[in-house]
């Protein structure tokens, strides 16, 4: 009999923002932007770890109120405009193997600019990537 996956869920949120200061903190319907992704995380059936990567202190505070783990702080060089999503992804595994001794079978991205998506769609992804042959699934929208 297989294992069940170990999959995670990460939530890249830097302090810094050209477009809106403190954007991931910034009110949206009452609560900060945030905390939406933060929600569909902690809901999702399919995610067995729900891990933030930032270099904010305040973000970082925000999360562990919501018993999101931050094991880590993320390198200033991996905050800025430049830095790529994979390259923060990267990190985080390295964090994990080094620090942990692990490495999960899927990493879920889950960007905090994306309020509308909720728990049945990061479950939904998870289940069509475990269903086929694929190295990624990606949401999109028109």
């Amino acid at each position: 009999m297989q294992s069940q996956p170990n999959v995670i869920g990460l939530i890249p949120a830097r302090g810094g923002s050209k477009g809106i200061p403190r954007k991931n903190l910034t009110l949206l319907g009452g609560k900060p932007l945030i905390q939406y992704t933060f929600e569909a995380a902690l809901e999702s059936k399919m995610l067995d770890r729900v891990i933030l990567t930032t270099d904010d202190p305040e973000i970082a505070d925000f999360a562990k109120g919501f018993n999101i783990e931050v094991p880590f702080s993320r390198p200033k060089s991996l905050a800025t405009d430049t830095a790529s999503t994979r390259s923060v992804e990267i990190h985080a595994l390295e964090w994990l193997q080094q620090n942990e001794g692990e490495m999960p079978d899927a990493v879920v991205t889950l960007q905090p600019a994306s309020p509308l998506r909720k728990a049945f769609h990061i479950d939904e992804a998870v289940r069509e990537f475990h269903s086929r042959d694929v190295d990624s699934v990606i949401g999109v929208t028109p």
